[in-house]
Parts: C-alpha cells; structure tokens; sequence
C-alpha cells in the first residue's frame, strides 16, 4: 500500500490504534488489519455474513498456544506473498475468512498462518463476555496471555479489538449511532466517520496502567 493510501489508513484508525500503544510495525499492520476486518464485516461472503479472528504480533507465543484445524492453505508459500499489502492475498484472505480458526500475523504485516485453533484458557471467566461467543473469548484469551491483539469479526458484522485481554475497541461497518449501553468497551468515546461509512467506539483509558512491551518483527 502506497503513503497515501497508509496515510488515510492512520486518518481513519488513528484514533484506535493510540489505545493500544504499539510499536510502529505493529501499528502500521493493526491499520490494515483492521481495514480488512472492516470490508470482511461490511460485504460478507457469498451472499452471507461471516466471522473471523486476526491475532497480530507476537507470532511465537501465538503459535504455541494454537493448533491447526485443517492443513494450513497459507504453508509453504514464499513470505513476499503473504504480505498484508497485496490485493491478491486479502482477496484470499476473505476467501478463507469462511473456514473456521484463526489468522497469525506478524507484526512486519506477513500472514504466518491460517486455520489455527486459539486455546481458551477455561479457568478465567474474563475470557467470557455475556452475549458473545467462542471466537471472542478466543479473542480475549490470547489477549490476555499473550502481547498479541486480537481482531474479531463477529458475524453481527462487529469488529471488536482486544488488548490484554480487553475489548479496547468496536468498529460498526454502518452508520447508525451506538447506545453506550451495548458496548463491551469501557469508557467508549464514540466516533462517527461518514467518508469511512464506520462508527468507533474507542475505550477512554487504559485503566490497568499496564503496556504492551515493544516486539521485535517476527516472520
């Protein structure tokens, strides 16, 4: 992607990625992570609505604590093509956005891995938040025990952030105003953003005063 094409991406989830205090590798990728997300939310598949998880950084830890689910379709190919950057690969992303498991992605924007069954530490019951299911508590489980981000897209076309195990943010592919009431993000401060076609809703402090260690580019 082009400067000016990353300039409206940092325009647009600017304003999220700041909650999330990353480094300027992982913050570039969570912007067009988070793009892909919003499209795979907004147009769905097939006529049809589907969910997925992207877990960025963190790629080692991320691995050890998942299992595929199906022979990897992203095994094998050369790293070049596996970059968040090219439009072949999110076109294949979205395809395989219709499988069930998880997405790794390195921090540098390479996709590692696809399928990948997240493992949901059982025990924590802050895993699990009323009213959404197994790949949001994915989501946050990896969050929390790991540096990872996790991306959800939630088939009620949601797509929801988690950092530490939180929800630190939840984008709305449409415009329609969000009651504070139904939002898992504490403390929202809300966004609308017409040219975007989104809603934010970004969470207003970091409250745990805990941050994310800075992560070396994984492959």
């Amino acid at each position: 992607m082009g400067t000016t094409g990353l300039d409206q991406l940092e325009r647009i989830y600017g304003f999220v990625c700041d909650s999330m205090l990353c480094s300027v590798d992982r913050r570039r990728t969570l912007e067009e992570v988070i793009q892909l997300a919003v499209e795979i939310a907004r147009e769905g598949r097939e006529g049809r609505k589907i969910g997925t998880l992207f877990v960025v950084g963190n790629v080692d830890d991320v691995v050890a604590r998942s299992r595929p689910l199906l022979l990897d379709p992203l095994y094998g190919h050369p790293a070049e093509l596996l970059h968040i950057d090219r439009p072949d690969l999110r076109e294949t992303v979205k395809e395989l956005a219709q499988l069930d498991g998880a997405f790794i992605v390195a921090d540098d924007g390479t996709f590692v891995s696809a399928g990948r069954y997240i493992e949901v530490d059982l025990t924590d019951s802050a895993n699990f938040l009323s009213g959404l299911g197994t790949r949001h508590a994915a989501g946050a489980s990896i969050s929390r025990s790991t540096n990872a981000i996790a991306v959800v897209v939630s088939q009620s076309s949601i797509v929801r952030i988690f950092a530490r195990g939180k929800v630190k943010a939840e984008i709305v592919p449409e415009l329609f105003l969000l009651s504070k009431e139904r939002l898992f993000t504490p403390a929202a401060e809300i966004r609308s953003l017409p040219e975007a076609g989104i809603t934010l809703a970004v969470a207003g402090g970091e409250g745990d005063g805990e941050q994310p260690e800075a992560q070396p580019s994984v492959r």
